[in-house]
């Protein structure tokens, strides 16, 4: 099985030792990503931005890996307020209202208590 690893330059890489997303069997498996801007290691505040700096961020990830947003058919959002999950629709809409992959919010707490949410992926590469 040919394996492929796609990385971000994140410090969490190196640090934990993982990769943003790895590539399997026509597959493109991407890791929980907040919203992290890596590139200034900095977390906006709102969930609204945080979400979108994520999709953003998966997005960028699933075109290096040969995918894109329109092939996702699995999506995981960990969210520890759920009051925070109906203010990201129309973001998760705009980014997976094409692919309509299945999917599942998670209440859970996260790394960091700035973390308002968490997104994972599941892409097929086409």
């Amino acid at each position: 099985m040919d394996v492929r690893h796609v990385l971000t330059g994140s410090p969490f890489e190196d640090e934990i030792g993982y990769a943003r997303a790895v590539v399997a069997d026509g597959l493109v498996h991407v890791s929980g990503t907040t919203g992290y801007d890596y590139a200034t290691m900095t977390l906006p505040e709102s969930v609204e931005a945080q979400c979108r700096t994520a999709l953003a961020t998966i997005g960028q990830v699933l075109e290096q890996a040969g995918s894109g947003l329109g092939h996702v058919v699995r999506v995981r959002y960990i969210l520890p307020d759920r009051a925070d999950f109906p203010p990201c629709w129309p973001e998760l809409r705009a980014a997976f209202g094409t692919a309509r992959p299945a999917a599942t919010m998670i209440v859970a707490g996260l790394m960091e208590p700035a973390m308002r949410i968490e997104i994972e992926v599941t892409a097929r590469i086409p």
